[in-house]
């Protein structure tokens, strides 16, 4: 093996520049993660975290919490807003302890752990469906909580209640466009030396915040960048936006899109 095949081997992403829009705060194991395989990386944030226009919900909820027997999570962010919101009233995981937890991903599963709660459910696939899948037999007659963001899909709640379930849905935090986004993506998408050879999406958040900032800028200037998704769902997101996905993860974290783009140039 030549020391150029053993650098491509190595470095699958050596000559790619990946333009990573998720939240700032959540960034870092991505880009951390793509510059080891050699990417320069271009951060242009598109998506913003920020509390609910109202905690009323979530905080009734939480004092109530012995009203449930299901709790389920669907993100880190949920997950960090929720041990936020109970520290603020005065409460401690103690007050969960009786409830069932499903949650998705194993990050989901990883940040509840560590707030020292057991998770009875972390299904394979970590999207919305496999959830429901989950639960259908679990849930006839109980008392679902359900913790998300503000805008979200509603698979969960309609397809419980079907199933029998009485689900309360909480909204723990909101996605907002960061002020800064326009200019600065608008600046590496016409500069032609930072102009990215890949966008990554982690949600269909990311998506459509993407798409809105593009405004009236013409949609050639994508031509020839590789789309990469976290998942089906945001696939979705993009076809529905008018987007092409040419990489997508087989497992829906950071990591397996990062291993999606490696297995992808690799053969590219």
């Amino acid at each position: 093996m030549t020391a150029t095949t053993r650098s491509a081997a190595l470095k699958p992403l050596r000559a790619q520049r990946v333009l990573v829009t998720r939240a700032r705060k959540q960034a870092g194991e991505l880009a951390s993660a793509l510059r080891q395989l050699g990417a320069t990386v271009l951060e242009v944030p598109v998506i913003e975290i920020c509390p609910p226009q109202s905690f009323r919900r979530l905080d009734r909820a939480l004092r109530h919490a012995g009203d449930y027997q299901w709790l389920i999570l669907t993100s880190v962010n949920g997950v960090q807003a929720l041990f936020s919101r109970l520290e603020k009233l005065g409460l401690t995981k103690s007050h969960l302890e009786h409830l069932r937890i499903a949650a998705i991903g194993p990050a989901t599963r990883a940040e509840i752990e560590q707030a020292g709660l057991a998770v009875s459910v972390t299904p394979k696939k970590y999207v919305a469906e496999a959830v429901v899948d989950a639960l259908r037999g679990e849930v006839r007659g109980k008392r679902v909580l359900l913790v998300r963001a503000r805008v979200a899909r509603d698979v969960i709640p309609q397809e419980l209640r079907l199933a029998g379930a009485t689900v309360e849905v909480a909204e723990a935090y909101q996605t907002l466009v960061p002020p800064p986004a326009r200019g600065r993506l608008r600046q590496v998408l016409t500069d032609m030396r930072q102009r990215p050879t890949t966008i990554t999406f982690t949600s269909s958040s990311t998506a459509r915040n993407f798409v809105g900032l593009l405004g009236n800028l013409r949609r050639d200037l994508l031509d020839g960048i590789t789309m990469a998704s976290i998942g089906p769902v945001t696939s979705s997101t993009l076809r529905e936006l008018g987007l092409p996905t040419h990489v997508e993860a087989r497992e829906y974290t950071v990591a397996g899109l990062v291993e999606a783009l490696a297995e992808y140039f690799s053969r590219t």
